[in-house]
């Protein structure tokens, strides 16, 4: 061929590969593109065949073929590594290979009736995706075109990816659109795991799809009904010795293997897994299988929190309408009933454990202990009061492992009570945290019904003491009304006790008036609760700010003991009160006609200020034992003390001196009615020895100890002695 034509030729073919390139740009999907690219090589260069292979999965494998291919069809795939490396690098003419014994291609192409063939690579970067291959079954001199056949195999390589690149993004916006169709919160889990599964399958051509979500409680991957394809499946999957997903997942988004594994993440926790297996064909996964799984995982992910968001919302407002529903039928029971029992087998209901109610006074109202017994409510009794607060709820832990929280149930400035439930120590979230305050605001009205109830109640006995503790009845037909309402029999005897609570120092400080008396009222009532609940019969009051106690005499079985013991429970109440006081006692005489009950409230009076100011140690006494002190503690004159001087300074003086003390034998000798025999005793001296005392007093006093004058002046002057020293 001379050198003119062979320009032209070469010429002719370059323009043709430039305008095959140019028109290869143009075309959308691989198919179109290959099938192009060979109708354009078969027409121009006057081939007998030309084919398309391309390397995949490790072999080379014919994509399409164009013109007589006759039995080298047959011969593919081939391996890669049984193949020159240069059929993937450079354009390749029959003679430049290597020899059959190290190209299996070489080796198929000698053994057929090919006589002329070469090869162009389709490299686009790193991608090398194949190579075209051209063949004449004549001989036909190649032209040194290498590197203008290397060029446009580059543009052939390009026209490839690019046509996969928009077939891949077409499967995508297909893959959405199918998930938007298909997919939908309103069905049931396992018909969205079949459309996921189908789909996953379909999308990589695997044989085998499933999912695995992960199961928190048990700390394992659990196997999600149903599966798609036959193949076996671990149903579960622990992961508590191992801390890494590709661990129990090797093919964790690993491209070139049998399985796939794409992980399902939810706002950046890994919630399952989905798997395939074994592409069609016994091909291996690409990195397009891994981008498509990713997309359907992506979606499953927002598909399931998207479900679990709905189911959740669903709960919550299932959950609101029973809340709502006991609320209505919590406050019907508040206006029909004023007790607590239909309340508390409300809430038992609601919480299906057991339920304590207690006043202020940390005492139960109403319990019902579910599965446990009466000896748990000891426990808790127990164990709660130590720790109970006014402000705060708090929790108690039982040794039998039984766990209550504890939440005051306040009024308007006011404790009122406190609510108990069994719950084992789990946290409460919003609507729990509702329904209890819910359960707190019922019965902190039913507190304040009763509230009301006994302030009326008060307010009543405020009218019936003004009535009763008068100096002149005038309506006693009114005060017998009042009697009959508080069930009380005033015509039984009894006595009225005065009562004064004073507050220590660190409550005054600070204080105005008002508070101080509510401070004063509160522990009024913590004491009214104990003598109430421990007396039968004790009628309770407050008339002209004094506090008082209208005691049956029935009840006084002996009468020093049973005194002794009511001021006692009465100082323990107040103990137990929040409020730092003290508290003292008068006791008035009995009584048992109408007209007697003010003159017995005088004499509690009378009393109460002689024990307040002349005997705080003692705390409380009665009308009948303070006897002249309650007409001598007015006494606050110096001609008192000239008197108490005369008649005992002198003995005073002389015990202080001679050591001994005449001063007491005297006291004793008066107190035993002059009766030498039983002041001896009390005394344990000998009778002589007390006669020689008393003369020695009648000596110093000058005067005779049998004169009942003397001794009334001795008796007075030694109570005056009490009640100074008392003060002092």
């Amino acid at each position: 061929m001379s050198g003119i034509v062979r320009n032209k030729v070469i010429q002719r073919l370059e323009n043709h590969l430039r305008t095959t390139s140019r028109q290869l740009i143009k075309i959308d999907t691989e198919e179109e593109a290959i099938q192009f690219l060979l109708n354009s090589f078969k027409t121009e260069l006057y081939c007998d065949f030309v084919g398309v292979i391309l390397a995949e999965s490790g072999e080379f494998i014919p994509k399409a073929w164009a013109g007589e291919v006759g039995d080298i069809r047959l011969s593919f795939p081939l391996r890669i590594e049984d193949c020159s490396s240069r059929l993937l690098t450079h354009s390749t003419k029959d003679k430049e290979t290597e020899g059959p014994e190290t190209c299996a291609l070489t080796k198929v192409l000698n053994g057929s009736e090919v006589k002329t063939w070469f090869t162009v690579p389709l490299i686009d970067g790193t991608n090398k995706y194949g190579f075209c291959i051209i063949g004449f079954f004549t001989y036909i001199p190649l032209l040194e075109m290498d590197t203008i056949f290397d060029e446009f195999g580059k543009d052939v390589a390009v026209s490839i990816g690019l046509a996969r690149a928009k077939d891949h993004q077409l499967k995508k916006v297909e893959g959405i659109e199918w998930i938007s169709k298909n997919l939908s919160i309103n069905k049931s889990l396992e018909d969205n795991i079949l459309e996921f599964t189908l789909r996953a399958a379909k999308g990589t051509d695997a044989a085998s799809a499933c999912i695995y979500l992960y199961n928190d409680s048990e700390g394992c991957f659990d196997l999600q009904y149903p599966v798609f394809g036959c193949f076996a499946h671990t149903k579960k999957i622990d992961i508590r010795d191992k801390n890494f997903l590709k661990e129990y997942f090797p093919f964790l988004e690993q491209v070139g293997g049998l399985q796939l594994s794409i992980p399902i993440v939810v706002d950046l926790k890994t919630i399952g897994v989905l798997h395939v297996e074994h592409k069609k064909g016994d091909l291996l996964f690409t990195e397009d299988d891994v981008q498509s799984l990713k997309l359907l995982s992506d979606h499953i992910a927002i598909l399931l929190k998207n479900a679990q968001l709905y189911q959740t919302e669903k709960n919550h407002r299932e959950r609101l309408q029973v809340l709502l529903d006991y609320q209505q039928a919590l406050v019907k029971e508040t206006v029909v009933n004023d007790g607590f029992q239909g309340v508390a087998d409300m809430l038992v209901q609601l919480y299906e454990d057991s339920v304590i109610l207690l006043d202020r006074f940390f005492r139960p109202l109403f319990y019902r202990m579910e599965g446990s017994s009466e000896e748990v409510l000891e426990q808790f009794m127990e164990a709660a009061e130590s720790r109970r607060s006014t402000v705060e709820g708090f929790q108690v832990t039982l040794s039998g492992g039984e766990h209550f929280s504890i939440w005051p149930i306040n009024g308007v400035n006011a404790l009122l009570g406190y609510l108990a439930i069994q719950m084992e120590g789990q946290e409460l979230d919003e609507f729990d945290q509702l329904t209890i305050e819910l359960a707190r605001n019922i019965c902190s009205i039913q507190f304040i019904k009763q509230k009301l109830v006994l302030d009326a109640n008060e307010q009543a006995k405020d009218t019936f003491m003004g009535k009763l503790l008068v100096e002149t009845i005038e309506d006693e037909k009114s005060i017998l009304q009042y009697a009959n309402l508080f069930q009380w029999d005033m015509y039984q005897p009894h006595r009225v006790a005065t009562l004064s609570i004073t507050l220590d120092e660190d409550e005054l400080e600070g204080s105005n008036l008002l508070e101080q008396k509510a401070k004063k009222t509160l522990a009024w009532e913590y004491i009214m609760d104990r003598v109430t609940a421990k007396y039968r019969g004790i009628l309770t009051a407050t008339f002209h700010e004094n506090y008082l106690f209208i005691v049956p005499v029935a009840e006084e079985d002996n009468r020093k003991r049973f005194w002794r013991t009511f001021y006692n429970n009465v100082e323990e109440a107040a103990a137990k009160s929040p409020t730092h006081c003290t508290v003292h006692l008068g006791v008035g005489s009995k009584v048992s006609e109408v007209e007697q009950y003010y003159i017995s409230y005088e004499q509690s009076l009378q009393v109460l200020n002689v024990v307040q100011n002349r005997f705080l140690s003692i705390g409380y006494s009665l009308f009948e034992e303070l006897g002249s002190y309650t007409l001598l503690y007015h006494l606050d004159h110096p001609v008192v003390d000239i008197f108490m001087d005369s008649q005992l300074g002198v003995l005073l003086d002389y015990s202080e001196s001679k050591n001994i003390d005449l001063l007491n034998t005297l006291r004793v000798y008066l107190q035993n009615n002059g009766n030498a025999k039983s002041t001896s005793e009390e005394l344990f001296i000998h009778r002589s020895s007390l006669i020689y005392r008393l003369e020695k007093v009648e000596e110093l006093l000058g005067v005779d100890l049998n004169d009942s004058e003397v001794r009334f002046n001795l008796m007075m002057a030694y109570k005056l002695y009490d009640m100074k020293r008392q003060a002092l």
